[in-house]
């Protein structure tokens, strides 16, 4: 006798692998894997949770009600066009359920976020993906794959795991290009760490598009991964979708609270993106120097760097020496790139440190 037999499309589904965090025998590494805020969590989310009332015993906000305006305010957005999720992660996976199904397609750029795939397949939908050029989205790529059959389109900005952007007059150039039936989906997980010329007027067309919707974190600039809060915005009809199929009561109390206190904590934001800048600039600098050795880093817009190992030298043994030194960082090899690191930008010294032992094993 066989026990239940899964969906095909269930079955297929190579499961989500997180950024590792120890070396083998178990021993802790720092986490340069995941691209967290290595300036930790807003002083201002702690106090909140702080003074919280002991309530732990009554469901949270059902509807995010305080959080969904604290975004709505300091992004100039209308609260009922918010709908909050455990992570972009969540929302993400309610807009392909909500939109594709057995048949439809579901598609994105090559060497887009890995979590794309897992969401087409849990609805039954074929994921495809676009060419790229040169590790970075191709609008028309993008395009030339549009068909009959296409009902969501996924699009990092900055993506991941390689850190390349899209313009303004790019992500417009493609929605105007799109059909009406198709949702674009603007995965903004790092658009925090862009300053306001970079950024790709997702929120804008969120605004007045019927088939835009976009996607936002609190893991990443707030520093919250671990209470798990994303945010979406979209026409009504998108969002009252999402709010049929989202998880009743999807977030605590708790994290509701400090999400609401780190949208509002201007200056820890500022200082997580000026640090993100100069650390980012400085870690380019330092692959380039070592350009000698195959090493090349893909031009980055995000908090993360994807450094390339085009030579002799692999980005596997890379990822073991950097290991040995303490260190965790993502190896990509189940997204095509086997020759290809993802560091996340940490402190001074855990940056630092990085290169050296990257020196120490070029030169080995």
């Amino acid at each position: 006798m066989t026990g239940p037999i899964p969906k095909p499309w269930i079955a297929a589904i190579h499961a989500y692998v997180p950024g590792r965090s120890t070396a083998a025998g178990g021993r802790p590494l720092v986490k340069l894997s995941a691209n967290e805020n290595p300036l930790g969590t807003s002083r201002r989310a702690i106090e909140a949770l702080e003074a919280m009332p002991d309530a732990r015993n009554l469901y949270p906000d059902p509807d995010s009600g305080d959080l969904r305006r604290t975004i709505a305010t300091a992004c100039d957005l209308e609260p009922e066009n918010i709908v909050c999720g455990t992570g972009s992660g969540e929302l993400l996976g309610l807009a392909a359920q909500g939109y594709a199904g057995p048949g439809d397609e579901i598609l994105y750029v090559r060497y887009g976020f890995s979590l794309y795939d897992i969401v087409a397949r849990r609805c039954g939908a074929v994921p495809v993906e676009a060419p790229d050029r040169d590790y970075g989205t191709e609008i028309d790529a993008l395009l030339a794959a549009v068909t009959e059959r296409t009902r969501v389109m996924f699009l990092a900005n900055p993506n991941n795991p390689t850190g390349t952007l899209s313009s303004a007059a790019e992500i417009a150039r493609l929605h105007a290009a799109l059909p009406p039936s198709v949702l674009l989906v603007l995965d903004h997980a790092y658009a925090e760490y862009l300053s306001g010329e970079e950024q790709d007027g997702g929120l804008e067309l969120a605004r007045t598009a019927r088939n835009v919707l976009v996607t936002r974190t609190f893991s990443k600039i707030f520093g919250l991964a671990g209470e798990r809060v994303g945010w979406a915005t979209g026409h009504p009809d998108i969002i009252a979708t999402l709010n049929r199929i989202r998880g009743p009561f999807n977030i605590g109390s708790g994290a509701q609270t400090m999400a609401a206190a780190a949208m509002q904590d201007v200056e820890f934001v500022e200082n997580s993106r000026a640090h993100n800048r100069r650390w980012r600039a400085w870690l380019s600098e330092e692959i380039a120097a070592l350009g000698n050795h195959g090493l090349r880093a893909v031009p980055s817009h995000a908090n993360f760097l994807l450094v390339l190992f085009e030579g002799e030298k692999s980005a596997a043994g890379a990822q073991e020496a950097l290991a040995e030194a303490g260190y965790a960082v993502r190896h990509l090899p189940g997204q095509g790139l086997p020759h290809a690191l993802r560091i996340t930008i940490g402190s001074e010294a855990d940056n630092r440190a990085v290169v050296a032992a990257l020196r120490g094993y070029l030169s080995a």
